[in-house]
């Protein structure tokens, strides 16, 4: 009975002491490494360096890790050959995903200044009650820039051109070509013909209308 009551009493006392409370001592760290590292934090002083300055800037010709950029890869980074000329064609497989993610950029980025139809009539060209906001915005439909080579317009949404400002921050390399892809789209849906049609469709549509004739 005795030995029970002892095991009674510990039993008690053991779960008392698992009762939350508050304590203001120190919480107890068995390893303090991780809690007070030496560094120095950014723009502190470091008395290591003649500048003093924490912050070092990096050695000439760092690349960060990822961003090597090579004549190899040049044509796809930069829209250009090694020589400086523009890509003449699109340096990856236009595939239909392609066109939707082209489409979804462009509606994002292009539209506000181009147009839902890339014919440079956007808000910013046809806002204020349709007098325009002083911007002079260029339709794609148009031969000097259907005959521009796709390494341009690359090139042209990378680093921007007259009044139109880089969005190569905001488009990586891929979107920037799904963008190119989708602009050619528009071109030539504005200037397309039956010819352009698979030979289904054309016959689809020339059964349901028999009196037009298609060119």
């Amino acid at each position: 009975m005795t030995i029970r009551l002892l095991l009674f009493a510990a039993s008690v006392v053991a779960f008392a002491g698992c009762r939350g409370m508050t304590s203001e001592a120190p919480p107890i760290h068995p390893n303090l490494n991780m809690d007070y590292v030496q560094r120095f934090e950014a723009q502190e002083p470091n008395p290591l360096f003649a500048d003093g300055a924490a912050m070092r800037t990096p050695v000439a010709g760092t690349v960060a890790r990822g961003q090597l950029k090579t004549a190899a890869n040049a044509p796809y980074e930069y829209g250009r050959t090694a020589d400086g000329a523009y890509v003449g064609e699109i340096p990856i497989e236009v595939t239909p995903s392609l066109l939707e993610r082209g489409q979804e950029r462009y509606n994002i980025y292009c539209t506000v200044c181009h147009g839902y139809a890339g014919d440079g009539r956007g808000i910013v060209a046809v806002g204020n009650g349709g007098l325009g906001y002083g911007f002079q915005v260029p339709s794609y439909h148009t031969d000097a820039l259907r005959d521009r080579p796709d390494g341009y317009v690359y090139d042209v949404i990378q680093n921007g051109v007259n009044t139109m400002p880089s969005y190569g921050h905001e488009m990586a390399p891929a979107d920037r070509w799904a963008v190119v892809a989708y602009v050619r789209a528009l071109q030539r849906s504005q200037a397309a013909t039956s010819t352009d049609l698979p030979q289904t469709e054309r016959d689809r549509l020339d059964a349901a209308n028999p009196n037009v004739r298609q060119n």
